[in-house]
């Protein structure tokens, strides 16, 4: 597929609207549900089989992701803030919830991904430490390195504020309380 140019034109989906998909264990889709596809902006052809990272939006920083596979790889779900881009290089906000998936005989046999719209009160402290941590990876040339420094950033701020990621991202919306209570 061509590179895909980010438009800067957000495309939004209904608050009762659920992103769905599944991959391997190698992240590559094995399921997309109707809104994913509309909201991506791809048939679901295009979707299967591919890498998951096909929507993965140029400014979505490294290391958020890099957490996100180290928590999957512990056998643990994990709730983020993503930045994903659309086929017309359109951009969307998603609230993820991302667990490991198991057969029947408990074998670990790949990933499901609920998201949802985002919380709006809680997107614009996500977008300024998103800014922020790519800032930082964008000064790097190797990736490795990139990862590494914007990591320091998030574990420093998390350190700071007494939070585990999960008990950051919460508390960013006064929404995520009333859901949960």
């Amino acid at each position: 597929m061509a590179r895909i140019v980010p438009t800067g034109q957000e495309i939004r989906f209904g608050d009762e609207e659920i992103i769905v998909s599944k991959t391997d264990l190698k992240g590559h889709i094995t399921y997309a549900n109707d809104v994913f596809i509309k909201v991506a902006g791809y048939s679901e052809t295009e979707l299967l089989g591919k890498p998951h990272n096909l929507i993965r939006h140029p400014d979505m920083p490294a290391c958020v992701f890099q957490l996100l596979w180290d928590t999957l790889k512990k056998r643990q779900e994990i709730f983020a803030y993503v930045l994903n881009m659309a086929r017309n290089g359109g951009h969307y906000w998603v609230f993820a919830h991302v667990t490991p998936s198991y057969d029947l005989t408990g074998i670990h046999i790949g990933y499901h991904s609920n998201r949802r719209s985002p919380f709006p009160d809680a997107l614009p402290a996500v977008q300024s430490l998103y800014a922020r941590l790519s800032e930082e990876e964008h000064k790097h040339a190797n990736k490795r390195q990139a990862i590494q420094a914007s990591t320091q950033i998030l574990t420093s701020l998390l350190s700071e504020q007494g939070k585990s990621y999960g008990e950051f991202v919460f508390g960013l919306s006064r929404h995520t309380a009333l859901r949960a209570a």
